[in-house]
Protein backbone atom coordinates (compact mmCIF):
# COMPACT_ATOMS: atom_id res chain seq x y z
CA UNK A 1 0.00 0.00 0.00
CA UNK A 2 1.73 3.04 -1.16
CA UNK A 3 1.70 6.11 0.97
CA UNK A 4 -1.18 8.56 -0.50
CA UNK A 5 -3.27 5.38 -0.05
CA UNK A 6 -2.28 5.09 3.90
CA UNK A 7 -2.76 8.30 3.92
CA UNK A 8 -6.43 7.98 2.78
CA UNK A 9 -7.39 4.82 4.68
CA UNK A 10 -6.53 6.77 8.09
CA UNK A 11 -8.63 10.38 7.45
CA UNK A 12 -11.83 7.79 6.05
CA UNK A 13 -11.11 5.89 9.88
CA UNK A 14 -11.19 9.12 11.54
CA UNK A 15 -13.56 11.12 9.77
CA UNK A 16 -15.99 7.35 10.45
CA UNK A 17 -14.80 7.87 14.13
CA UNK A 18 -15.49 11.55 14.33
CA UNK A 19 -19.20 10.91 13.11
CA UNK A 20 -19.65 8.55 15.38
CA UNK A 21 -19.55 10.78 18.41
CA UNK A 22 -21.70 13.12 16.46
CA UNK A 23 -24.46 10.46 16.62
CA UNK A 24 -26.82 8.03 18.06
CA UNK A 25 -27.33 4.94 16.59
CA UNK A 26 -30.56 2.83 17.79
CA UNK A 27 -30.75 -1.15 16.84
CA UNK A 28 -34.62 -2.32 17.44
CA UNK A 29 -35.62 -5.71 18.09
CA UNK A 30 -36.59 -6.05 14.65
CA UNK A 31 -33.03 -5.40 13.60
CA UNK A 32 -33.96 -1.94 12.58
CA UNK A 33 -31.49 0.55 12.67
CA UNK A 34 -31.89 4.03 13.27
CA UNK A 35 -29.34 7.28 13.41
CA UNK A 36 -30.36 10.59 14.92
CA UNK A 37 -27.98 13.92 14.88
CA UNK A 38 -27.23 14.41 18.35
CA UNK A 39 -27.95 18.09 19.33
CA UNK A 40 -24.63 20.90 19.32
CA UNK A 41 -25.21 21.08 23.47
CA UNK A 42 -24.60 17.33 23.53
CA UNK A 43 -21.29 17.62 20.99
CA UNK A 44 -19.31 19.88 23.77
CA UNK A 45 -16.85 18.42 26.14
CA UNK A 46 -16.56 19.15 29.78
CA UNK A 47 -12.55 20.53 28.56
CA UNK A 48 -14.27 23.13 26.06
CA UNK A 49 -17.47 23.96 29.28
CA UNK A 50 -14.56 24.33 32.00
CA UNK A 51 -12.65 27.16 29.25
CA UNK A 52 -16.38 29.47 29.68
CA UNK A 53 -15.09 31.76 32.03
CA UNK A 54 -18.04 32.16 34.43
CA UNK A 55 -17.35 27.97 35.13
CA UNK A 56 -13.87 28.25 35.11
CA UNK A 57 -14.21 31.36 37.87
CA UNK A 58 -16.78 29.97 39.73
CA UNK A 59 -16.87 26.46 39.23
CA UNK A 60 -14.62 23.87 41.58
CA UNK A 61 -14.10 19.74 41.69
CA UNK A 62 -17.28 18.52 43.53
CA UNK A 63 -16.28 15.49 46.82
CA UNK A 64 -17.12 12.80 46.00
CA UNK A 65 -16.31 10.08 43.90
CA UNK A 66 -17.78 9.52 40.03
CA UNK A 67 -19.08 6.20 39.04
CA UNK A 68 -21.11 4.36 36.75
CA UNK A 69 -24.38 2.69 38.27
CA UNK A 70 -26.45 0.21 36.68
CA UNK A 71 -29.71 0.81 36.00
CA UNK A 72 -33.09 -1.00 34.24
CA UNK A 73 -35.75 0.17 31.83
CA UNK A 74 -38.23 -0.19 34.75
CA UNK A 75 -36.08 1.41 37.16
CA UNK A 76 -36.12 4.35 34.42
CA UNK A 77 -39.55 4.62 33.82
CA UNK A 78 -40.67 4.82 37.32
CA UNK A 79 -38.02 7.74 37.44
CA UNK A 80 -39.23 9.59 34.52
CA UNK A 81 -43.08 9.29 35.94
CA UNK A 82 -41.79 10.96 38.99
CA UNK A 83 -41.08 14.56 37.28
CA UNK A 84 -43.42 16.67 38.44
CA UNK A 85 -44.55 18.45 34.94
CA UNK A 86 -47.04 18.39 32.05
CA UNK A 87 -44.91 17.49 29.48
CA UNK A 88 -45.36 13.75 28.75
CA UNK A 89 -41.94 11.88 28.63
CA UNK A 90 -42.31 8.36 27.78
CA UNK A 91 -39.20 5.38 28.17
CA UNK A 92 -38.57 4.24 24.41
CA UNK A 93 -35.50 3.06 22.37
CA UNK A 94 -34.43 6.13 21.62
CA UNK A 95 -35.09 7.62 24.51
CA UNK A 96 -33.26 5.11 26.90
CA UNK A 97 -30.26 5.41 24.08
CA UNK A 98 -29.64 9.38 25.09
CA UNK A 99 -30.27 8.85 28.62
CA UNK A 100 -27.08 5.85 28.29
CA UNK A 101 -25.28 8.48 26.36
CA UNK A 102 -25.58 11.17 29.38
CA UNK A 103 -24.92 9.14 32.04
CA UNK A 104 -21.83 7.22 30.42
CA UNK A 105 -19.72 9.06 28.00
CA UNK A 106 -21.10 12.59 28.79
CA UNK A 107 -20.59 11.83 32.70
CA UNK A 108 -18.26 15.03 32.86
CA UNK A 109 -19.98 17.16 30.71
CA UNK A 110 -22.94 16.91 33.09
CA UNK A 111 -21.11 17.60 36.28
CA UNK A 112 -19.82 20.57 34.72
CA UNK A 113 -23.56 21.93 33.34
CA UNK A 114 -25.11 20.77 37.19
CA UNK A 115 -22.81 23.59 38.67
CA UNK A 116 -23.46 26.12 35.99
CA UNK A 117 -27.57 25.33 36.44
CA UNK A 118 -26.88 27.48 39.72
CA UNK A 119 -25.81 30.94 37.70
CA UNK A 120 -28.94 30.06 34.95
CA UNK A 121 -31.84 28.11 36.48
CA UNK A 122 -33.19 31.20 38.23
CA UNK A 123 -32.75 33.41 35.24
CA UNK A 124 -34.53 30.52 33.22
CA UNK A 125 -37.67 29.32 35.84
CA UNK A 126 -38.38 33.53 36.29
CA UNK A 127 -39.36 33.78 32.32
CA UNK A 128 -41.32 30.83 31.89
CA UNK A 129 -43.34 31.53 34.92
CA UNK A 130 -44.12 34.39 33.38
CA UNK A 131 -45.36 32.95 30.65
CA UNK A 132 -47.05 30.02 33.13
CA UNK A 133 -45.17 27.22 31.10
CA UNK A 134 -43.59 24.43 32.40
CA UNK A 135 -40.74 24.74 34.35
CA UNK A 136 -39.12 21.91 33.05
CA UNK A 137 -38.27 23.80 29.90
CA UNK A 138 -35.58 25.37 31.52
CA UNK A 139 -33.53 22.35 30.35
CA UNK A 140 -33.86 23.18 26.81
CA UNK A 141 -30.60 25.02 26.80
CA UNK A 142 -29.28 22.11 28.09
CA UNK A 143 -29.43 20.27 24.92
CA UNK A 144 -29.19 23.61 22.78
CA UNK A 145 -25.62 25.34 24.49
CA UNK A 146 -24.84 23.23 27.60
CA UNK A 147 -25.39 26.52 29.21
CA UNK A 148 -23.17 28.80 27.57
CA UNK A 149 -24.13 32.19 26.31
CA UNK A 150 -21.38 31.90 23.95
CA UNK A 151 -22.48 29.34 22.19
CA UNK A 152 -23.12 29.24 18.55
CA UNK A 153 -23.78 26.93 16.70
CA UNK A 154 -22.54 25.76 12.61
CA UNK A 155 -25.72 27.16 11.26
CA UNK A 156 -25.59 30.58 13.44
CA UNK A 157 -27.42 30.33 16.25
CA UNK A 158 -26.43 31.37 18.98
CA UNK A 159 -26.77 31.87 22.76
CA UNK A 160 -27.93 29.88 25.46
CA UNK A 161 -31.48 29.57 23.76
CA UNK A 162 -29.47 29.05 20.12
CA UNK A 163 -31.98 32.07 18.32
CA UNK A 164 -31.38 32.05 14.70
CA UNK A 165 -30.93 35.87 14.22
CA UNK A 166 -34.29 36.13 12.36
CA UNK A 167 -36.33 34.92 15.19
CA UNK A 168 -34.34 36.57 17.47
CA UNK A 169 -35.29 39.76 15.69
CA UNK A 170 -39.09 38.39 15.54
CA UNK A 171 -38.91 37.73 20.01
CA UNK A 172 -37.44 41.35 20.09
CA UNK A 173 -33.47 40.21 20.37
CA UNK A 174 -31.18 43.22 19.19
CA UNK A 175 -28.29 42.10 16.51
CA UNK A 176 -25.97 44.36 14.83
CA UNK A 177 -22.55 44.70 14.74
CA UNK A 178 -21.70 45.80 18.06
CA UNK A 179 -24.97 43.94 20.08
CA UNK A 180 -26.32 40.25 20.09
CA UNK A 181 -29.07 40.14 22.19
CA UNK A 182 -29.07 36.29 22.17
CA UNK A 183 -26.23 35.95 24.36
CA UNK A 184 -27.80 38.17 26.74
CA UNK A 185 -29.31 35.49 29.45
CA UNK A 186 -32.21 37.58 30.70
CA UNK A 187 -33.73 38.76 27.38
CA UNK A 188 -33.05 35.68 25.47
CA UNK A 189 -34.82 33.74 28.34
CA UNK A 190 -37.62 36.36 27.98
CA UNK A 191 -37.75 35.85 24.13
CA UNK A 192 -37.76 32.09 24.80
CA UNK A 193 -40.06 31.73 26.79
CA UNK A 194 -42.63 33.99 24.63
CA UNK A 195 -41.29 31.90 21.69
CA UNK A 196 -42.30 28.26 23.42
CA UNK A 197 -45.61 30.00 24.53
CA UNK A 198 -46.61 30.97 21.12
CA UNK A 199 -45.47 27.20 20.00
CA UNK A 200 -47.49 25.56 22.42
CA UNK A 201 -50.76 28.01 21.66
CA UNK A 202 -50.43 26.81 18.10
CA UNK A 203 -49.62 22.87 18.17
CA UNK A 204 -51.48 22.28 21.64
CA UNK A 205 -48.77 19.62 22.87
CA UNK A 206 -45.42 19.85 24.39
CA UNK A 207 -43.61 17.61 22.08
CA UNK A 208 -44.79 19.26 19.17
CA UNK A 209 -43.85 22.58 20.42
CA UNK A 210 -40.65 21.75 21.52
CA UNK A 211 -40.05 19.74 18.08
CA UNK A 212 -41.07 23.27 16.41
CA UNK A 213 -38.29 25.13 18.87
CA UNK A 214 -35.81 22.86 16.93
CA UNK A 215 -36.76 22.48 13.30
CA UNK A 216 -39.60 25.49 12.93
CA UNK A 217 -43.37 26.25 12.95
CA UNK A 218 -43.22 25.17 9.09
CA UNK A 219 -41.73 21.29 9.71
CA UNK A 220 -44.00 20.71 12.40
CA UNK A 221 -47.23 21.64 9.72
CA UNK A 222 -45.15 19.65 7.02
CA UNK A 223 -44.62 16.78 9.42
CA UNK A 224 -48.44 16.67 10.41
CA UNK A 225 -49.72 17.18 6.43
CA UNK A 226 -47.89 14.27 5.18
CA UNK A 227 -49.42 12.32 8.41
CA UNK A 228 -52.34 12.91 7.49
CA UNK A 229 -53.42 16.30 9.11
CA UNK A 230 -53.98 14.10 11.98
CA UNK A 231 -56.57 15.68 14.63
CA UNK A 232 -54.75 16.00 17.60
CA UNK A 233 -51.83 14.80 16.53
CA UNK A 234 -48.82 14.68 18.62
CA UNK A 235 -44.64 14.37 18.32
CA UNK A 236 -44.91 10.45 18.82
CA UNK A 237 -47.66 10.19 15.91
CA UNK A 238 -45.98 12.47 13.44
CA UNK A 239 -42.38 10.82 14.18
CA UNK A 240 -41.78 9.59 11.22
CA UNK A 241 -42.39 12.54 8.98
CA UNK A 242 -40.08 14.45 10.99
CA UNK A 243 -36.58 15.60 9.85
CA UNK A 244 -33.80 13.34 11.30
CA UNK A 245 -32.33 15.68 14.06
CA UNK A 246 -35.70 16.83 14.86
CA UNK A 247 -36.66 12.82 15.89
CA UNK A 248 -33.86 12.77 18.27
CA UNK A 249 -34.50 16.42 19.41
CA UNK A 250 -37.51 15.65 21.84
CA UNK A 251 -35.71 12.29 23.34
CA UNK A 252 -32.84 14.13 23.90
CA UNK A 253 -34.63 16.88 25.91
CA UNK A 254 -36.44 14.33 27.72
CA UNK A 255 -32.71 12.29 28.97
CA UNK A 256 -31.72 15.72 29.41
CA UNK A 257 -34.95 16.79 32.27
CA UNK A 258 -33.76 13.24 33.29
CA UNK A 259 -29.84 13.07 34.32
CA UNK A 260 -29.98 16.73 35.39
CA UNK A 261 -32.71 15.50 38.15
CA UNK A 262 -31.25 11.99 38.64
CA UNK A 263 -27.58 12.27 38.70
CA UNK A 264 -26.81 11.23 42.17
CA UNK A 265 -28.55 7.79 40.71
CA UNK A 266 -25.67 7.81 38.04
CA UNK A 267 -22.94 8.35 40.22
CA UNK A 268 -22.16 11.89 39.05
CA UNK A 269 -20.61 14.04 40.82
CA UNK A 270 -21.74 18.28 40.39
CA UNK A 271 -18.84 20.47 40.24
CA UNK A 272 -19.80 23.35 43.40
CA UNK A 273 -20.87 26.52 42.53
CA UNK A 274 -19.46 29.74 44.58
CA UNK A 275 -22.16 32.17 42.72
CA UNK A 276 -21.04 35.41 40.76
CA UNK A 277 -20.59 38.53 42.88
CA UNK A 278 -23.96 40.62 42.81
CA UNK A 279 -24.32 43.23 39.73
CA UNK A 280 -26.24 45.57 38.75
CA UNK A 281 -26.79 48.01 36.01
CA UNK A 282 -26.34 51.36 34.83
CA UNK A 283 -27.28 53.09 30.90
CA UNK A 284 -24.02 54.91 29.41
CA UNK A 285 -24.46 58.34 27.85
CA UNK A 286 -21.69 57.49 25.29
CA UNK A 287 -20.04 54.71 23.23
CA UNK A 288 -17.76 53.16 25.65
CA UNK A 289 -14.70 50.20 25.47
CA UNK A 290 -14.73 47.69 28.04
CA UNK A 291 -10.76 48.77 28.34
CA UNK A 292 -11.94 52.06 29.41
CA UNK A 293 -14.67 50.59 31.97
CA UNK A 294 -12.04 48.44 32.95
CA UNK A 295 -8.93 50.98 33.70
CA UNK A 296 -11.20 53.39 36.10
CA UNK A 297 -13.88 50.80 37.81
CA UNK A 298 -12.03 47.55 39.47
CA UNK A 299 -13.12 45.53 37.02
CA UNK A 300 -11.45 43.23 34.66
CA UNK A 301 -12.45 43.45 30.80
CA UNK A 302 -12.31 39.50 30.99
CA UNK A 303 -14.98 39.99 33.87
CA UNK A 304 -17.53 42.50 31.71
CA UNK A 305 -17.83 39.99 28.83
CA UNK A 306 -18.51 37.12 31.27
CA UNK A 307 -21.65 39.60 32.78
CA UNK A 308 -21.89 41.12 29.41
CA UNK A 309 -21.99 38.76 27.08
CA UNK A 310 -24.46 40.60 23.93
CA UNK A 311 -21.66 43.09 23.56
CA UNK A 312 -19.66 41.62 20.28
CA UNK A 313 -16.57 43.62 20.19
CA UNK A 314 -16.02 44.36 23.96
CA UNK A 315 -17.67 47.99 23.20
CA UNK A 316 -21.28 49.54 24.37
CA UNK A 317 -23.21 52.36 22.32
CA UNK A 318 -24.55 55.36 24.21
CA UNK A 319 -27.98 54.63 25.50
CA UNK A 320 -27.50 50.90 26.01
CA UNK A 321 -27.15 48.84 29.60
CA UNK A 322 -24.04 48.09 31.37
CA UNK A 323 -23.77 45.03 33.95
CA UNK A 324 -21.20 46.12 36.20
CA UNK A 325 -19.95 44.25 39.29
CA UNK A 326 -22.18 45.97 42.26
CA UNK A 327 -18.90 47.72 43.69
CA UNK A 328 -18.18 48.90 40.69
CA UNK A 329 -21.32 51.04 39.90
CA UNK A 330 -19.98 53.36 42.36
CA UNK A 331 -16.69 53.95 40.90
CA UNK A 332 -18.20 54.39 36.83
CA UNK A 333 -21.05 57.00 38.36
CA UNK A 334 -18.04 59.11 40.23
CA UNK A 335 -15.79 58.88 37.40
CA UNK A 336 -18.07 58.30 34.01
CA UNK A 337 -17.14 61.15 32.32
CA UNK A 338 -13.67 60.76 32.58
CA UNK A 339 -14.50 57.06 31.67
CA UNK A 340 -15.29 58.70 28.59
CA UNK A 341 -12.65 60.58 28.09
CA UNK A 342 -10.18 58.48 27.89
CA UNK A 343 -8.80 57.44 24.20
CA UNK A 344 -9.71 53.72 23.71
CA UNK A 345 -6.45 53.01 21.90
CA UNK A 346 -4.53 53.97 24.51
CA UNK A 347 -5.97 51.86 27.09
CA UNK A 348 -4.34 48.51 26.97
CA UNK A 349 -5.03 45.37 28.60
CA UNK A 350 -1.38 45.14 30.58
CA UNK A 351 -2.09 48.31 31.96
CA UNK A 352 -5.35 47.13 32.89
CA UNK A 353 -4.25 44.22 34.68
CA UNK A 354 -1.35 46.48 36.52
CA UNK A 355 -4.04 48.79 37.69
CA UNK A 356 -6.00 45.91 39.11
CA UNK A 357 -3.10 44.22 40.65
CA UNK A 358 -1.72 47.81 41.97
CA UNK A 359 -5.32 48.08 43.62
CA UNK A 360 -5.43 44.91 45.32
CA UNK A 361 -1.80 45.71 46.58
CA UNK A 362 -2.71 48.82 47.74
CA UNK A 363 -5.76 47.05 49.62
CA UNK A 364 -3.66 44.93 51.11
CA UNK A 365 -1.53 47.43 52.87
CA UNK A 366 -4.56 49.49 53.58
CA UNK A 367 -6.04 47.20 56.20
CA UNK A 368 -2.92 46.72 57.62
CA UNK A 369 -3.19 50.74 58.45
CA UNK A 370 -4.38 52.39 62.11
CA UNK A 371 -8.14 52.27 62.43
CA UNK A 372 -7.91 56.04 62.46
CA UNK A 373 -6.84 55.86 58.98
CA UNK A 374 -10.01 53.80 57.88
CA UNK A 375 -12.00 56.15 59.34
CA UNK A 376 -10.75 58.75 57.15
CA UNK A 377 -10.67 57.22 53.75
CA UNK A 378 -14.01 56.04 54.91
CA UNK A 379 -15.22 60.30 55.69
CA UNK A 380 -13.48 60.72 52.44
CA UNK A 381 -15.56 58.33 50.41
CA UNK A 382 -18.62 59.68 52.21
CA UNK A 383 -18.14 63.31 51.31
CA UNK A 384 -17.69 62.43 47.81
CA UNK A 385 -20.71 60.69 47.81
CA UNK A 386 -22.52 63.23 49.30
CA UNK A 387 -21.17 66.03 47.01
CA UNK A 388 -22.08 63.59 43.92
CA UNK A 389 -25.79 63.46 45.51
CA UNK A 390 -26.33 66.85 46.39
CA UNK A 391 -25.70 67.68 42.60
CA UNK A 392 -28.21 65.82 41.15
CA UNK A 393 -31.62 66.85 41.51
CA UNK A 394 -33.23 65.79 44.53
CA UNK A 395 -37.06 66.39 43.76
CA UNK A 396 -39.50 63.04 43.79
CA UNK A 397 -40.22 62.33 40.49
CA UNK A 398 -42.27 58.66 39.15
CA UNK A 399 -43.39 57.89 35.79
CA UNK A 400 -46.76 55.31 34.66
CA UNK A 401 -45.71 52.25 33.44
CA UNK A 402 -46.93 51.28 30.38
CA UNK A 403 -47.53 48.37 28.20
CA UNK A 404 -44.57 46.58 27.87
CA UNK A 405 -42.21 48.36 29.81
CA UNK A 406 -39.85 46.68 31.92
CA UNK A 407 -37.56 47.70 35.08
CA UNK A 408 -34.37 47.64 32.61
CA UNK A 409 -36.46 49.52 30.30
CA UNK A 410 -37.71 52.41 32.83
CA UNK A 411 -34.43 52.46 34.28
CA UNK A 412 -32.25 53.25 31.25
CA UNK A 413 -35.03 55.98 30.14
CA UNK A 414 -34.35 57.59 33.34
CA UNK A 415 -31.05 57.09 34.05
CA UNK A 416 -30.92 54.98 37.17
CA UNK A 417 -30.18 51.18 37.50
CA UNK A 418 -32.75 48.45 38.33
CA UNK A 419 -31.48 47.40 41.93
CA UNK A 420 -32.53 51.10 42.94
CA UNK A 421 -35.98 51.28 41.03
CA UNK A 422 -36.91 47.91 43.10
CA UNK A 423 -35.30 49.36 46.56
CA UNK A 424 -37.10 52.94 45.95
CA UNK A 425 -40.32 51.26 45.01
CA UNK A 426 -40.10 48.17 47.36
CA UNK A 427 -40.45 46.26 44.30
CA UNK A 428 -39.57 42.19 44.46
CA UNK A 429 -38.28 40.41 41.01
CA UNK A 430 -39.42 42.01 37.94
CA UNK A 431 -43.23 42.48 38.30
CA UNK A 432 -44.41 45.42 36.90
CA UNK A 433 -48.02 46.24 35.41
CA UNK A 434 -48.84 49.31 32.96
CA UNK A 435 -50.86 51.64 35.15
CA UNK A 436 -48.40 50.93 38.28
CA UNK A 437 -46.59 54.52 39.51
CA UNK A 438 -42.98 53.95 40.04
CA UNK A 439 -40.62 56.22 41.50
CA UNK A 440 -37.04 57.02 39.50
CA UNK A 441 -35.92 60.10 41.19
Amino acid sequence: MDKKTIITSLFIVAASYSDAQNVITVVEDSGKTEVFDMPEGMLISEEELMQDYTNTTNLSEGTGTSRTLSYSDSILVSRLSRIPTTIEMPLNDVTRKFIDTYSTRMKGSVSVMLGASNFYNPIFEEALERYGLPLELKYLPVIESALRPSATSRAGAAGLWQFMITTGKRYGLEVNTLVDERRDPIKSSEAAAHYLSDLYDMFGDWGLAIAAYNCGEGGIQKAIARAGNQEGADFWTVYNKLPRETRGYVPAFIAATYIMNYYCDHGIVPREASLPLESDTVVVQKEVTFAQIASKCHVTVEELRAINPQYRKDIVPADYVLRLPAASVEDFILQEDSIYGLNPNSVSLSSIRRAVTDDVETAKAEENTASQNRYSRSSRRNTRSTRNTRNRRQTSQSVTVKSGDTLSSIAKRNGTTVAKLRQKNNIKGDMIRPGQKVRVK
